[in-house]
């Protein structure tokens, strides 16, 4: 199989940065890890993507963009185009090897249910900015098909954990703003769901209360006690006993359940209700996994892998244990499926997202040459 050079961006839900992947794949079976970086977003940045957030919450066209919308996509684009040359110059790599990017641009408003996914972010500007092929707009013809057009990443996962040779059933959680589940199986198609909330409510709570963007290493948190009856209030929403495929909008759940506690009590309440929300869905899986990989923002918080260590019905362990990665998995998963792109292989599938047949997602822009 002839193995593609290709760069994956990505800018989660958490809004906290771009992470930069380099890998070398054939788009299925042959994944080569070629390094990882970071851009962090500014106060500022952080600010418009806010804004623009709220701007898209009436939209019913995906292509409008009022309010914020315009200057948060000139800057989503601007910051990927920064975040790929600092990445080249930092790794001492040469721009002319590269074949492909994976660009998935920032998520302003998931509604499946409606036909409609926004994600903002210039593919065409960026193509011409780097001078490179930019697949983008990953998610739109799964959700006009009826799909969920989340989770993305299964098809990923679903290559390392194939890779790597479990036995065993595997469930791979990234844990970004939104928390999403893939099981896997040997022999069996991979089934997956958005399973929660994941950082979101923290984050939310922390800027509200203390005017940080996280709560870092879970240290809010650690100091504070759940409270037992806002969880179990939490956790009646209907959406926990939908079965998968399933998927959410970083707002369909609101950190207001916790206005009455204490800060560091609301923290501890909001973590466990991440970590209990995951451990529902691992309850919809056909079994028990063996083990669950942790990846994402949320495998940096000791506090809520204490509460996952102690909710899930397995063990736990982060991905950086296996030799992938916690911090890049999502960008290497959309330099992937770039790839995957380019030779029109599916990215999502009935039982990843609930699409009718297996299909290829992306729009390919390409340079000016």
């Amino acid at each position: 199989m002839t193995m593609v050079r290709t760069i994956g961006l990505m800018s989660g839900t958490s809004m906290d940065g771009v992470d930069v992947a380099l890998i070398e794949t054939d788009g299925e079976a042959e994944i080569s890890f070629r390094g990882s970086g970071f851009l962090p977003y500014q106060d500022e940045d952080r600010a418009l993507l806010r804004a623009a957030i709220a701007d898209a919450a009436p939209l019913h066209d995906r292509r409008a963009r009022p309010g914020a919308l315009a200057s948060a996509e000139a800057m989503v684009t601007q910051r990927h185009c920064e975040a790929v040359r600092r990445f080249l110059d930092a790794q001492g790599v040469d721009g002319k090897t590269i074949d492909v990017i994976g660009f998935h641009g920032q998520t302003v408003l998931h509604r499946p249910e409606k036909r409609l996914t926004v994600q903002i972010g210039d593919g065409a500007a960026l193509a011409r900015s780097l001078g490179h092929d930019v697949v983008y707009d990953f998610r739109a013809a799964d959700v006009l098909r009826g799909g969920q057009g989340a989770p993305l990443v299964p098809v990923f996962h679903s290559a390392l954990v194939r890779a790597a040779g479990f036995a065993e059933p595997v469930a791979v959680i990234n844990i970004g703003g939104v928390a999403n589940v893939t099981f896997i199986e040997r022999e069996r198609e991979p089934i997956a769901c958005d399973a929660g909330p994941g950082n979101a409510l923290i984050d939310d709570l922390m800027l509200l209360r203390k005017g940080v963007a996280i709560d870092r290493d879970g240290a809010t948190a650690a100091r504070g006690r759940a409270d037992e009856k806002i969880l179990k209030d939490l956790l009646a929403h209907p959406f926990f006993a939908l079965a998968p495929p399933k998927s959410l909008d970083r707002n369909a759940f609101s950190a207001a359940a916790v206005a009455s506690l204490a800060t560091e009590d609301a923290a501890r309440t909001l973590t466990a209700f991440s970590a209990a929300a995951i451990a529902r869905a691992l309850d919809l899986m056909p079994q028990r996994p063996a083990i669950a990989v942790i990846c994402g923002g949320g495998a940096r918080n000791p506090t809520l892998m204490a509460e996952l260590s102690a909710r899930l019905p397995c063990r736990v362990a982060d991905a950086d244990a296996f030799g992938w990665s916690i911090d890049a998995m999502e960008a290497q998963a959309f330099a992937y499926m770039a790839v995957r792109r380019q030779k029109n292989l599916p990215i999502t599938f009935p039982q990843t997202t609930g699409i009718d047949a297996p299909l290829a997602g992306g729009l390919i822009a390409r340079p000016v040459r």
